[in-house]
């Protein structure tokens, strides 16, 4: 069963997403709040395995709520989805440095909040490729210095892996492109995360494109 917290400021944006996603057998909605400091208090009580929270509300906005996620090791657990009303939102990419887990539109239709949610609480990014290079193409000028360090670390393999990742291949397709195993393009996605010091996937993605490893203007 996935377990999924609802923050948002307008009651009928959480009804409308409450009834569709408690519809399915595998999804249950553990908890409602109107803030992100409210939520943020539910997720810290219910664990849930996705928290979907918009990225502006009054008492605590989304970046901080899900920063404050991110920075506790007891809500590890909890992968955050930023709920915005334009695609291109100039808070979205903060939100993903913050820790989110990706990021979805309000009028998202049904069958893609859905699968969204299943992708979440798998542990995978919920990043379009396009969506992510403007992203970052409009909000990245300079790489942080030390994701430029960082990145040296990372062996040959491993740099390939997280490019591909990057520009929206899942670990069957990445290990097809690489002729490995998908447990190995795996290794080598979560130890390109332990070295970049990414929480999830999509701060990895993130990282990828700061860094320049992947070029925003190449698909």
């Amino acid at each position: 069963m996935i377990h999924v917290l609802l923050v948002d400021d307008q009651p009928l944006i959480r009804s409308g997403f409450r009834a569709l996603l408690d519809l399915e057998d595998d999804i249950q909605v553990v908890a409602e709040a109107t803030d992100g400091e409210a939520g943020l208090a539910l997720a810290q009580e219910h664990l849930p395995d996705v928290a979907l929270i918009d990225i502006r509300m009054p008492v605590m906005d989304g970046i901080e709520a899900t920063r404050r996620i991110a920075a506790d090791p007891a809500l590890a657990g909890v992968h955050v989805v930023i709920l915005t009303n334009y695609g291109m939102d100039e808070y979205v990419f903060e939100a993903l440095r913050a820790g989110a887990a990706g990021f979805l539109v309000k009028d998202i239709v049904p069958e893609d909040l859905l699968h969204a949610v299943r992708v979440a609480a798998r542990g995978d990014a919920l990043l379009a490729p396009s969506i992510t290079r403007k992203l970052i193409h409009r909000y990245v000028s300079q790489p942080p210095p030390t994701v430029g360090a960082a990145l040296e670390e990372l062996t040959g393999r491993e740099r390939e892996a997280v490019a591909l990742a990057a520009r929206g291949l899942s670990n069957q397709q990445i290990a097809d492109h690489m002729v490995i195993s998908p447990m190995t393009a795996k290794t080598h996605i979560n130890r390109a995360m332990t070295k970049l010091h990414a929480r999830d996937r999509a701060q990895l993605v993130v990282l990828a494109y700061e860094s320049g490893l992947v070029d925003p203007g190449n698909r």
